[in-house]
């Protein structure tokens, strides 16, 4: 019973957040939208700069989770970074509020409030993979922040271009499959 109206204050608040802003949606509105009081909202969330944190530390763990388990499976890095790349777009997809608060929290002074190994435990795991990448000869010998950089930005602008412009599911698959293969050819040896 109280991890549903933990959940429910999270949906409501991503709903909410997404459609006004995190500026222009108070607590009391998120509240009534979850079908809560106000205290029991501060119960799990004292202040709403928590309960944005909180909502995007959430959206990235289960990001994470369907990230590790696409990749599970894979041993060549490629096939590794190539599941990476079409696991978070093909997600993006149908989560589509997600990204979206993904996009403003990113943008936001928010983001500054999440402790730096709280980032690093869900980019940690990427940047090991670049690196051993990189020292077996298999990426361009270049910065682990440049690698990163590189395959975050170029994700991130494809899935924007996707949700945009909404291609049928055939070319879809091809733009992702397309321009994975760009960035392959812009990062490996």
């Amino acid at each position: 019973m109280v991890m549903d109206k933990k959940a429910k204050v999270l949906e409501a608040a991503l709903k909410l957040f997404v459609e006004f802003g995190f500026h222009n949606t108070p607590t009391s509105k998120i509240a009534k939208e979850a079908g809560i009081s106000s205290g029991t909202l501060f119960y799990f969330f004292p202040t709403k700069d928590e309960l944005v944190v909180a909502l995007y530390l959430h959206i990235k763990s289960e990001l994470a989770c369907e990230i590790n388990e696409s990749i599970a499976q894979e041993s060549d890095f490629e096939k590794i970074l190539k599941k990476y790349y079409t696991t978070t777009l093909n997600w993006a997809k149908e989560h589509i509020a997600e990204f979206k608060f993904m996009e403003q929290f990113n943008s936001s002074p928010y983001l500054k409030k999440i402790a730096e190994d709280e980032i690093q435990k869900y980019v940690k795991p990427l940047k090991e993979l670049l690196q051993n990448a990189v020292n077996e000869g298999i990426l361009k010998n270049l910065d682990l922040e440049i690698l990163f950089t590189l395959i975050s930005g170029h994700t991130f602008s494809i899935n924007q271009h996707l949700i945009i412009s909404e291609p049928k599911d055939s070319k879809r698959e091809q733009i992702i499959s397309d321009t994975f293969d760009l960035l392959w050819q812009m990062i490996s040896a």
